[in-house]
């Protein structure tokens, strides 16, 4: 709830702290003393637009500080302060401050961190709900009906969400696959061909790098035939090379022992026999070695040409060739395989399906048997409200199924018909100003104890009703403020005063051209003096004063 609220140069407050505590408090004063400039301050830290009017005349920057204090962090507002990883100890306040510059500009604090405005928007529903003459938002508004019936009937909307989320997620996984099966649909047709070309070529890993040596080898021959052919005719027949050096090494081997040096040079020679035997050996060897078929080397370039090609084809290695077969193959079987998971896929979906629904019906039912006793609970507070010609019903809808969710089939809105024999249309298109706040209030004492904001404000509720209807309103502003914990009420009726715990006079001063307005909580006399004020106006009669004894004594 909120427990202070410090106002520093907003429009005609200078210096304000005001201390809140639970139960109703009732703010008045005259007409155009300032109330609205309290609620305009507490907009600013619940996110409202800065305009650079509110500061003070003659002042730099303007700032509101309010503190609320919970025995239990609403859900809403810890998850909105995790996301924006503010931490909060349990049992500490929540303090929020806005800066508002004259230039123009703001900055907002939480628990003096620096956030932006989003953040305070965000956590502002869980923490006041303000109710005035032209309110566009909290029970006015349809989006929050549903919610509001379900808080009130109990309906089961995790279990719902958890079902809606299954069924979303199965869905999900059916889309998927039958978009992959569609996909393999499309490709396999080129698969197969694809497949049946690498098939027929048998690509082998290291093939390669095999024909691209046996290639090379063969390319050399072709070019070597000439040169070894040559060599060949000169080293056989009777007049080549070796056959003279051994004809000479037999000559020389007879006449050797004759000299030394002739010993020395049939050893040489007999070298130079051995040296020229083994080069013609090599020459042979080589020979045999570069032999090459002209076929077989056209073979060899046509295969690593067809390989070669095919791996560009598929944007790969040639020894991938034999990997990206597989990959077919198995691309080939998923196709069959997916098929078949589908049948699996869509046998889930719709039993999440089936899930869903039952729980989405068991929802309808309790939100149709809560809207009944809820426009029953409603009617009864019209007709003490001066609405007792007002019809209210709580109209419940199907939704096409492409808007089902988390929240179920339904939709929710709050109707209502002033008049006899009306149609019933939504509550901000029918209601005036003082009807609305009315409907509001019975409707809001009808859904009490079921939650919401940790601080209500009703913003002169009681406009243009008195007697016994200004009494009605009061005592359920009580009754309310009770249940929900806190509820302030800006108002001109004394009835509606005399049941508040705490009393806030706003009063406006002026000293020769400067121009304020103060707030001070009453003490039980002032209470009386305020209240007697009401009944009679300008001047205080004894009588007003008896009058407001015996309404404060009658609350």
């Amino acid at each position: 709830m909120l427990t202070r609220l410090s106002i520093r140069n907003i429009v005609l407050i200078e210096a304000l702290d005001l201390d809140f505590g639970r139960g109703l408090g009732v703010l008045t004063g005259e007409t155009g003393a300032g109330k609205s400039i309290l609620l305009d301050a507490l907009g600013l830290v619940l996110g409202d637009r800065a305009e650079t009017a509110l500061v003070r005349a003659g002042e730099a920057k303007a700032s509101v500080t309010a503190s609320f204090e919970f025995a239990q962090l609403p859900a809403a507002i810890a998850e909105a302060l995790d996301d924006a990883d503010i931490e909060i100890e349990t049992g500490e306040p929540l303090i929020i401050r806005r800066q508002v510059k004259g230039d123009g500009g703001s900055k907002a604090f939480v628990n003096d961190q620096p956030v932006g405005v989003a953040l305070l928007r965000e956590l502002a529903p869980a923490l006041v709900e303000l109710h005035g003459q032209h309110d566009d938002r909290g029970l006015v508004n349809p989006r929050g009906h549903r919610m509001l019936l379900d808080r009130y009937a109990g309906t089961d909307l995790a279990g719902l969400e958890r079902r809606w989320t299954s069924w979303a997620r199965a869905e999900a996984r059916l889309s998927e696959a039958r978009a992959e099966v569609e996909q393999a649909r499309a490709d396999q047709d080129l698969l197969i061909a694809h497949l049946a070309e690498l098939t027929a070529l048998e690509p082998q890993k290291g093939e390669e790098a095999r024909l691209a040596d046996a290639r090379a080898s063969m390319q050399k021959g072709e070019r070597l035939a000439d040169d070894l052919e040559q060599l060949r005719h000169i080293w056989e027949g009777s007049d080549s090379p070796l056959a003279s050096l051994r004809v000479a090494a037999r000559r020389l081997d007879r006449i050797a022992e004759e000299h030394p040096l002739l010993a020395e040079a049939l050893a040489a020679l007999d070298r130079a026999v051995i040296e020229a035997g083994e080069a013609e050996e090599k020459l042979e060897a080589a020979a045999e070695a570069l032999v090459h078929d002209p076929a077989a080397l056209d073979a060899a370039e046509t295969r690593l040409f067809e390989l070669r090609a095919i791996a560009r084809k598929h944007r790969c290695e040639v020894d991938a060739l034999p990997e990206t077969m597989r990959d077919m193959r198995t691309k080939l079987d998923a196709i069959e395989g997916g098929e078949a998971e589908l049948d699996s896929l869509e046998a889930a979906a719709k039993e999440a399906r089936v899930d869903y629904v039952s729980a989405a019906e068991k929802a309808h039912e309790a939100r149709v048997k809560a809207a009944k006793t809820l426009d029953k609970a409603v009617a009864a507070e019209l007709e003490p409200l001066k609405l007792d010609a007002a019809r209210f019903l709580t109209a419940i809808g199907t939704l096409p199924e492409e808007k089902w969710g988390a929240h179920g089939m339904d939709s929710v809105e709050f109707l209502i018909a002033t008049n006899p024999g009306a149609d019933f249309a939504p509550l901000a298109k029918i209601a005036s100003g003082g009807e609305l706040s009315r409907f509001i209030l019975a409707l809001k004492v009808a859904l009490a104890e079921k939650g919401g904001a940790a601080t209500i404000i009703f913003d002169e509720i009681d406009r243009g009703v008195g007697g016994a209807v200004a009494s009605a309103i009061g005592e359920r502003l009580a009754r309310l403020a009770s249940a929900e914990g806190q509820l302030l009420a800006v108002t001109h009726s004394p009835q509606v005063a005399a049941r508040g715990q705490t009393h806030y006079l706003i009063a406006k001063s002026s000293e020769g051209t400067v121009t304020k307005t103060s707030v001070a909580l009453l003490d039980e006399a002032g209470r009386q003096e305020e209240i007697a004020r009401m009944l009679s106006g300008a001047e205080i009669t004894s009588e007003a004063r008896a009058q407001a004894d015996r309404l404060l004594e009658g609350v």
